[in-house]
Order: C-alpha cells, then sequence, then structure tokens
C-alpha cells in the first residue's frame, strides 16, 4: 500500500522546481504549500506546472502538514528552517553550507523534538564513515574540483587575487584548510564539506581542498578517511542540471530519496 508523504517547499527556485515537476506524477508525494519570499513569482511559475497550492511565508509553514523541505539559499537558510525547527517539525535541508553559520539550530531541533535531516545523496560515503565514527576515526579530508564558472563570482578570489584563467586547462590550487573555512569563504559551494563534518569528526578537524578545473563536466568529489575499522577512498562525479549549471542533478533527487526514505518499508543504508 502506497504511504503518502506531504511535502511543505521552503523555496522554489531551480531545486524547488525540480522537485515539484518530478512530484507531479507521483502519487506517493504532494506537495501541500510553497514557502517563498516572491510570493508572485513563486506562483506563476507554480501555475506553469499546474500546481495550485498556498503561497505562504515560511513562518506559517508549521501551519500546513508535511515535511519541510527547504530548497532556498545560503542566505534564506535559517528563515525558512527556523519556524519548522521550532515547532518541532521535519526539515530536510539542502543549504547545508549555511548550517555552519548556524549550528544553534541544531540545538532548537533537539529542544523542541525537531529532526533535521542532511539529505546526503549527493556525497559518496556518509554511511560508513558514521558507522566508522562509532569507532576511532583517524582523520577526513575531502578534495572537490569545480568548474572556474562556478567560482568567478566569489569573494575570496578576488581578495586573493586567484586567475582562474589556467583553470581551462587544469586543476588550479584555491583553497586548503579546514571545512568550518571551506564553508565560509565558499557558503554557497560546500554545503557537502558541512555535510561531510556531521557525518564524521567536524568542522575543524575536516580538510578540504578545493581546485578549479574547468576540464570536467560538474563537481568532483574525492573523500579519503582512515580510521580503525576502515580506510577508504570514493570518487563522485556530479553533471549539473540542465536549468541551471551552477546546480548538481543529483540535488534534486537527492531530497526524492530522502523522501522516499519516509514511506516505510525497505530502507537501505543506516
Amino acid at each position: 500500500m502506497t504511504t503518502l508523504t506531504r511535502v511543505v517547499l521552503g523555496g522554489f527556485g531551480n531545486v524547488g522546481q525540480q522537485l515539484a515537476r518530478r512530484m507531479a506524477d507521483d502519487a506517493s508525494l504532494q506537495i501541500t504549500a510553497i514557502a517563498a519570499r516572491d510570493k508572485a513569482k513563486a506562483r506563476q511559475n507554480a501555475e506553469a506546472l499546474g500546481l495550485r497550492v498556498p503561497i505562504i511565508d515560511a513562518a506559517d509553514a508549521p501551519d500546513h502538514p508535511g515535511v519541510m523541505v527547504e530548497c532556498a539559499t545560503y542566505d534564506g537558510f535559517r528563515n525558512v528552517v527556523e519556524p519548522s525547527l521550532a515547532a518541532g517539525r521535519h526539515v530536510i535541508a539542502i543549504s547545508v553550507g549555511a548550517l555552519a553559520a548556524n549550528l544553534d539550530l541544531i540545538d532548537l531541533a533537539n529542544r523542541t523534538g525537531a529532526t533535521l535531516q542532511i539529505a546526503g545523496g549527493t556525497l559518496p560515503g556518509l554511511d560508513i564513515l558514521r558507522a566508522a565514527n562509532e569507532g576511532a576515526v583517524e582523520s577526513v579530508s575531502l578534495t572537490s574540483h569545480i568548474k572556474p564558472s562556478s567560482l568567478e563570482h566569489e569573494a575570496y578570489i578576488h581578495d586573493n587575487g586567484i586567475d582562474l584563467g589556467p583553470a581551462e586547462t587544469g586543476p588550479v590550487p584555491i583553497f586548503d584548510g579546514s571545512a568550518r573555512d571551506a564553508a565560509r569563504h565558499f557558503p554557497r559551494h560546500f554545503n557537502v564539506a558541512v555535510s561531510l563534518s556531521l557525518a564524521g569528526i567536524g568542522l575543524d578537524r575536516t580538510t578540504v581542498h578545493i581546485r578549479a578545473d574547468g576540464t570536467l563536466p560538474g563537481a568532483r568529489h574525492t573523500i579519503r578517511v582512515i580510521a580503525d575499522s576502515v580506510e577508504l577512498e570514493m570518487v563522485s562525479q556530479n553533471f549539473p542540471s540542465p536549468q541551471n549549471n551552477r546546480t548538481s542533478q543529483v540535488v534534486a533527487l537527492s531530497i526524492l530519496a530522502a523522501l522516499r526514505r519516509l514511506s516505510g518499508g525497505l530502507i537501505v543504508g543506516s
């Protein structure tokens, strides 16, 4: 028997609209409301998809049934998720890079009994890292190769006088440091670094290496873990969304996969 999972979309940009398209013909998933800052634009885009649901403020999301799926922006993250967490609701987050600057939201979820879920489908190996972290983990590193066009507008690039030109023919070193600093300097790109850190040994012990690389079709992430129970290296090559080449296609699919786990039945993964 199909179990219906209701969803409130927290944002209706590229990812939110991808989700709406994929959920339209799925009897197990239902959008009950869309929270958006620009309500007129969200209503127009929803109607273009044949979707007629209330367009609301994020503060009103707890009044509508369903899991809050945050698919907003770094800047809008807190405003979108905080009301639902305060109300003890289930939130699935995409803009996890913003969580590094809003760690008190984890405490809020613990106080209210809310669930703050990070959809981990965009990065390999989080299950095995969580398992290894039940023992002793010595080190976790993430090396990310990012297209230069995705980095060229970042203040860090300009402030440090980094020339991205050579990256069109091969990798150019951009940053080496902690996941906390990577999230601070590249808040719109390093959701993956924060997810990895929260699954493992934290923002300060997780190391991040960023390379601009124009030879790849999209972001490529390499994770290395050394622990007493396992040593591993995993690589993911993501492909850009046709609607927005700064977003990986797998982001929206990761949310869909997370929503399907809520329906019960067989669950694969810890």
